[in-house]
């Protein structure tokens, strides 16, 4: 089993460090403290926080898993709009329901990979993504990653500070041996990727008290996230989190992935559709076309779980795009308006790969359209709904 001993390799010996803390605590110069198990997991709260030389050690348990992935669980066309299609075509995927096979990450509750930890109602809405990882300006995080599935992957954050032997990426970078092993781990391995969260991580002079970050499968790059190996990173300013790590200044989050899943460059391009990944852009770009699946968190057409907020309520929304192409998109809100970078939108900018934050303080009640405003996203898909109650 690979295993990350970047951290080990910089600590001194244990018999030393033992002897110095009991010679510390009896001189009253460190806190006595005995070991503490992590308590039950709940729904509500984050990873037990673990001491560390980087503050607290943030610890989570994430597995890349195959699954049969239903981009229309609840049906066709939610939002209502007239455009979208229905009835079958020639993909080979129908289109009463758009389902594929992919690999997507998620979060167990310990180092056995036996209990998945279930997802709490408040972020059922991330779908496709995987586990959110947080932490605050100070800490560390520490992710035991297992690959439960038959490809070779990675995880690989961005914004984040790590060292060569946690980047996540493979290329001739100079390194070898145990540096190397977090750039492929294969099928049925594990390995412990650390990354530490430094001021740079944290929000910037026009940011508000948190951001977001992201996290991907870098083996194959494109391949990889369109795959469906992607997850969220949020970073709370020092200081400023509840106990759940959540911002003290805010009442409600949301995360929104708008994405581009091209079918036709996954891992399972020929399981799904039977054809070779990567090559129906110039070979048959209509029945490619077909295969794009215009989402937000990995659903379309409205099938995304109704983002419900109050009146008055400080919301912030963390958005972000994972699609790896020359595709922007325009987030937009009907109804109501945000502040991204301090600046007054009812449509935010969103590069490929880019990470925005957008907060609203909710007036106008009732059901609202949030969508991409590109008009070839809008139709393809890229809609869902937001409501704001009394």
């Amino acid at each position: 089993m690979n295993t990350c001993v970047f951290e080990r390799r910089r600590q001194p010996c244990l018999a030393f460090r033992v002897v110095l803390s009991l010679a510390l605590c009896f001189l009253g110069l460190l806190p006595c403290m005995a070991q503490v198990s992590q308590p039950p997991v709940s729904q509500s709260t984050p990873p037990a926080p673990v001491a560390s030389r980087h503050g607290v050690a943030r610890i989570y348990y994430i597995a890349a898993e195959e699954v049969d992935w239903d981009y229309t669980p609840k049906g066709r066309n939610l939002a209502g709009l007239p455009h979208p299609e229905t009835g079958d075509d020639e993909s080979g995927a129908g289109m009463n329901h758009r389902v594929y096979r992919k690999a997507i990450y998620r979060e167990y509750t310990d180092a056995t990979f036996e209990n998945l930890k279930p997802r709490p109602l408040l972020w059922e809405h991330l779908g496709i993504l995987g586990p959110l990882i947080r932490a605050e300006v100070g800490d560390s995080i520490r992710v035991v990653f297992r690959n439960k599935t038959h490809l070779v992957l990675t995880i690989h954050p961005h914004g984040v500070q790590y060292a060569k032997d946690a980047e996540g990426t493979l290329y001739k970078d100079g390194t070898q041996g145990i540096v190397k092993a977090d750039d492929a781990v294969n099928p049925g391995a594990t390995y412990t990727y650390i990354w530490t969260i430094p001021e740079s991580s944290g929000p910037g002079p026009l940011d508000g008290t948190s951001v977001i970050w992201m996290y991907h499968s870098d083996f194959l790059g494109a391949f990889d996230l369109n795959t469906g190996l992607v997850g969220p990173i949020l970073v709370t300013a020092r200081g400023q989190s509840r106990a759940d790590l959540s911002p003290k200044d805010v009442d409600r989050e949301f995360i929104v992935d708008f994405s581009i899943f091209d079918e036709t460059s996954s891992r399972f391009t020929t399981k799904n559709i039977g054809a070779t990944p990567g090559i129906l852009r110039d070979t048959n770009p209509r029945l490619r076309e077909k295969n794009l699946l215009y989402s937000i968190n990995g659903y379309v057409e409205g099938n995304l779980p109704l983002l419900t907020m109050k009146r008055g309520e400080r919301v912030r929304w963390y958005l972000l795009s994972n699609n790896n192409e020359e595709d922007v998109h325009d987030p937009h809100w009907h109804g109501q308006n945000v502040l991204s970078y301090r600046m007054r939108a009812d449509t935010v900018y969103l590069d490929p790969l880019a990470m925005i934050v957008a907060d609203m303080v909710p007036q106008q009640e009732g059901t609202w359209l949030f969508h991409c405003h590109v008009n070839e996203h809008l139709t393809g898909g890229m809609v869902a709904l937001f409501q704001v109650l009394p």
